[in-house]
């Protein structure tokens, strides 16, 4: 959860990673802004994108959220943007070079778990530093979550 949350500010989220949380183990997490063309951030106030399959990866000295999909605005012509477009996102030049050796060091990853506009109306992005999770940890999960349900249920029925 994010500083912005946590300080309970208003978000309203426009996409969610749900299945970040089940294929990685996440380390650590961050707020990012995004670099948008106009008919972007139209497209994300209707409510639309999808985060997904996307993933942030530092390149050339910037950090780019890569495979992200923003349609395109239904009112923008000939000046709408590109569906799939790399898209940079503004981080702190400390926070980059320490994103950048977890990546090349660890094996890191670094995932889109939200995209949000904050209390402002600024378009933000959540990342997290993520592991990936084998096969067994995800069953491990899965039984986990299965039994607080479950545990949830029995202790309700008691009361």
């Amino acid at each position: 959860m994010s500083a912005a949350a946590k300080a309970g500010g208003k978000r309203r989220v426009v996409a969610e990673n749900r299945r970040a949380r089940y294929d990685y183990f996440i380390d650590e997490t961050l707020e990012a802004g995004l670099m948008l063309t106009g008919t972007e951030v139209k497209s994300l106030r209707e409510g639309k994108a999808n985060i997904a399959e996307a993933y942030a990866s530092p390149e050339r000295g910037e950090l780019y959220l890569i495979n992200a999909h923003i349609p395109e605005y239904t009112q923008g012509n000939r000046f709408n943007h590109e569906p799939r477009r790399h898209r940079k996102l503004l981080v702190h030049a400390r926070e980059l070079a320490r994103l950048a050796t977890l990546v090349q060091q660890k094996g890191a990853t670094i995932v889109p778990l939200e995209l949000y506009f904050n209390e402002r109306g600024i378009a933000k992005l959540d990342l997290g530093i993520a592991r990936g999770k084998k096969l067994h940890d995800k069953r491990d999960t899965s039984k986990e979550r299965d039994w607080q349900r479950e545990k949830g249920r029995i202790l309700r029925d008691k009361a």
